[in-house]
């Protein structure tokens, strides 16, 4: 914000004192409530560009409930706090938006799956890679389930007492035996998902930035943002003469990019990565491309009545069938909220009731990404990582 200008920032803190001085009553889209909070000026710099890359449509069709979720807690008067006092420490709950640092596993975020699998192997558990699930079946005389999951062209049926699903709402409404309601069988087909690619390319590193990922608005190339993996953690990238960045795409399922070959879109990101003046194409000694369909859940108009008819019926007629997780639950919580939703949700099963509404955690939970617990020093298998991020 600092880098506005003084004319820039003029425009901008006029533009919020109009928005201020008569908010929207009731917004009901993304642009409503951010030009409410922010003023349009800001919403136009900050907001409008990157949101419609990241969604595929316009803010005006995005709901105002993304918004509240995601940009929760921040006003402009706590960001500029923030940019002239960095050093600053907070009064109250830390506003999440603004969080300066956070734990990160040295290795990324596959460590933390690796250690939850070799806990549940230890415990005596069984963990199927490579399976998916096709069916779930209830039996309400026998109060089981009988779970069909597909691997490696062999099909497997697994029994039990309670499920813990966190599939996308709309395949999980489509396996379902018996089969749901016709009514919530429509609302589950009219959920809607956006997907997403990254492109990661391993270069020499110039040092152009050491911020843990970058917002892109410009509207000239496709990319969104731009993830720096060697700033997360140098373990990631172990030749220290070399750097990864991972170029992240937003798209729909069979749209042009995520039918685009791998050749195609390693070529797409090292043109764009030296268009916007990061590196030179040239510089680009090895890449992949990783795809992962539904990533985000649509916030679109409707969708919150669609997810209650949904989840009223499945909690109604399969009481031990439970929903969990982003796309479990339709709800675009961050990884941590996610995992919590699973852990409360265990913590319901053992005791027999519902001691925890898993819909409210993000909405009234704190947020612990910032603090002094823990160990430092990365035998846990965590460091420290600053905050570091330019929209």
């Amino acid at each position: 914000m600092l880098k506005l200008g003084p004319l820039e920032a003029v425009r901008c803190a006029l533009s919020y004192a109009r928005a201020r001085l008569a908010p929207a009553r009731s917004p009901r889209s993304f642009e409503d409530w951010v030009v409410a909070q922010f003023g349009r000026r800001l919403f136009e710099i900050f907001f409008k560009t990157y949101t419609e890359k990241v969604w595929g449509m316009s803010c005006k069709e995005i709901s105002a409930d993304w918004a509240a979720q995601r940009i929760k807690g921040l006003s402009l008067s706590s960001a500029v706090l923030r940019a002239l006092l960095p050093r600053r420490k907070p009064r109250g709950e830390v506003i999440k938006t603004l969080i300066d640092s956070f734990r990160y596993p040295r290795k990324g975020p596959g460590m933390m799956w690796e250690a939850c699998a070799e806990k549940v192997r230890a415990r005596g558990g069984r963990v199927l890679m490579g399976a998916a699930v096709a069916e779930l079946a209830h039996d309400r005389s026998a109060s089981r389930w009988t779970v069909v999951a597909s691997r490696e062209g062999t099909r497997e049926q697994l029994v039990a007492e309670h499920v813990v699903s966190s599939i996308p709402l709309r395949s999980l409404a489509r396996m379902l035996r018996p089969r749901l309601s016709q009514r919530a069988l429509e609302a589950a087909e009219a959920l809607r998902y956006r997907d997403f690619l990254t492109v990661m390319l391993v270069l020499k590193d110039a040092k152009r930035f050491d911020d843990n990922w970058i917002y892109i608005h410009d509207p000239g190339v496709k990319v969104g943002r731009i993830q720096n993996f060697k700033s997360w953690s140098p373990e990631m990238v172990p030749d220290p003469a070399m750097t990864c960045y991972g170029l992240e795409y937003f798209c729909f399922e069979g749209d042009g990019l995520w039918t685009a070959t791998d050749a195609e879109l390693l070529e797409l990101g090292k043109r764009e990565l030296q268009q916007i003046g990061l590196a030179n194409a040239a510089d680009v000694v090895d890449g992949c491309v990783v795809r992962q369909p539904k990533a985000y859940p649509i916030y679109d108009d409707g969708y919150a009545q669609k997810v209650e008819k949904i989840r009223r019926e499945i909690e109604t007629r399969f009481p031990t069938l439970h929903l969990v997780g982003r796309n479990g639950m339709h709800k675009y919580n961050n990884q941590d909220h996610a995992m919590m939703t699973a852990m409360l949700c265990v913590r319901n099963i053992l005791a027999g009731s519902p001691m925890y509404d898993l819909w409210r955690v993000n909405e009234d939970a704190q947020y612990h990404e910032e603090g002094d617990r823990g160990d430092d020093s990365g035998a846990s298998g965590l460091r420290r990582v600053p905050r570091r991020l330019t929209a």
